[in-house]
């Protein structure tokens, strides 16, 4: 009689149980976020010149073997500006999202986790900052703190708070019911403990994913911010005050404003991919291309 045991299956191997990407994409969009870090670290040594140098070419000057990029109005060196705008378009993310992950779990967990008095009040606040248009309350902001790439920053993470408030609270009010936290309670240990042990390491992959999401749409945000002067102070260079700047070329000398936006758009597309290899990762019930 024949053996007709079914052998059983080899474990996947250990590097894609580590490795979170998969899939050409989710590679070329982390790749991209890793150049727009190298050049926010190493651009001044990248940059062919400096980025405020006006007359490093003439003005309004095509692509070419000098000035790769061509050159703006003032004569500066597109590349080296573009080189240098990576900087405050990292930094402008990264603060406004920390901000937002930050106040927003908080005031999410205390709302969730407290009830009651807390919960309505809590939620109230996050009502009442979702009432206002986004772009709206970021100029509030900026009017009464002024411009700059930390006002800045800070006025789109108050913006960004309710989105992670909320995400804090319905995963919260939905760990609280479990059993393991009843234990906890009934164990004599603390609130704070039971937030840190509990809470939190079992609603971190929701606010992951979000963190990811919302680092592209804070940089959109804060370009849409730089458009309109509110961004860093002249002549230091991002990606909203050039093509702002250089709009007037558009028909003339399109150059002038294509190479910042498509710098912009890159950076915005990278974080975009992140988000969805995350959510891949993550969120086993939900499957994009990405991470395909």
């Amino acid at each position: 009689m024949t053996n007709t045991a079914v052998r059983p299956s080899r474990p996947a191997p250990a590097r894609s149980r580590r490795w979170p990407v998969r899939g050409l994409v989710a590679n070329i969009a982390l790749l991209l976020i890793a150049g727009y870090i190298l050049l926010a670290i190493f651009g001044s040594a990248i940059a062919p010149y400096g980025p405020n140098d006006v007359g490093a070419g003439p003005r309004l000057t095509p692509p070419s073997s000098a000035h790769w990029l061509g050159t703006d109005a003032l004569g500066r060196d597109q590349l080296s500006r573009i080189v240098a705008a990576a900087r405050p378009a990292l930094l402008s993310a990264t603060y406004a999202v920390l901000f937002a992950v930050v106040i927003g779990t908080g005031i999410g967990i205390a709302a969730g986790f407290l009830g009651r008095f807390w919960d309505g009040a809590l939620s109230r606040i996050v009502d009442l900052l979702f009432a206002i248009p986004e772009y709206l309350l970021a100029i509030l902001v900026i009017a009464v703190m002024g411009s700059g790439l930390l006002n800045a920053s800070l006025a789109i993470g108050i913006v960004g708070i309710p989105r992670f408030a909320r995400i804090a609270r319905g995963s919260t009010l939905e760990v609280a019911r479990r059993s393991f936290v009843d234990a906890a309670r009934l164990c004599g240990r603390g609130r704070l403990w039971i937030v840190f042990r509990h809470i939190l390491p079992n609603i971190a992959s929701p606010l992951v994913i979000m963190t990811a999401i919302n680092l592209s749409t804070a940089e959109g945000a804060y370009a849409a911010l730089s458009f309109l002067g509110f961004g860093v102070r002249p002549p230091d260079a991002d990606y909203g005050s050039m093509i702002s700047s250089s709009q007037q070329y558009l028909l003339t000398d399109p150059w002038v404003v294509a190479f910042p936006s498509i710098a912009f758009v890159l950076l915005v597309l990278a974080f975009n991919l992140l988000g969805d290899v995350l959510r891949d990762r993550l969120d086993p019930h939900t499957r994009t291309a990405a991470g395909a």
